[in-house]
């Protein structure tokens, strides 16, 4: 599995409005990990034009292996403002989880790090 060894770049539009897939379907690629978590996103209100990005790494079970770590911060408003907006990223990977792994992509996923880069809606 080249796809999930090393160093993984998740992208994945926003898709506004959407609610969390649920975890019954498994997913078989890094793009539908990057979609899953994407539906659990709601950026903070008034968020302007700001991004987050965030790198975990996963256990074969769905789960993660430690906290999400915020890599990239370039938020628009104070610090206050900062922590918002990165606690509601943290937040939409916690909330999606356990995600369900086809067995070949649990089998190639553990321990690897991603990153998934969350955004505020264009304004």
């Amino acid at each position: 599995m080249k796809r999930a060894a090393g160093l993984c770049v998740i992208a994945g539009a926003i898709l506004a409005g959407a609610t969390c897939q649920s975890n019954a379907a498994s997913l078989n690629t890094m793009d539908d990990v990057g979609a899953a978590i994407q539906a659990c996103w709601t950026p903070p209100a008034d968020a302007g034009n700001s991004t987050v990005t965030l790198s975990f790494s996963f256990k074969r079970n769905g789960t993660l292996i430690g906290p999400p770590r915020p890599a990239a911060i370039n938020v628009t408003g104070d610090a206050k403002a900062r922590q918002s907006f990165v606690d509601a990223a943290i937040a939409a990977v916690e909330d999606c989880l356990p995600l369900s792994f086809s067995p070949a992509l649990a089998q190639g996923i553990a321990g690897n790090i991603f990153t998934l880069q969350f955004s505020s809606p264009k304004q």
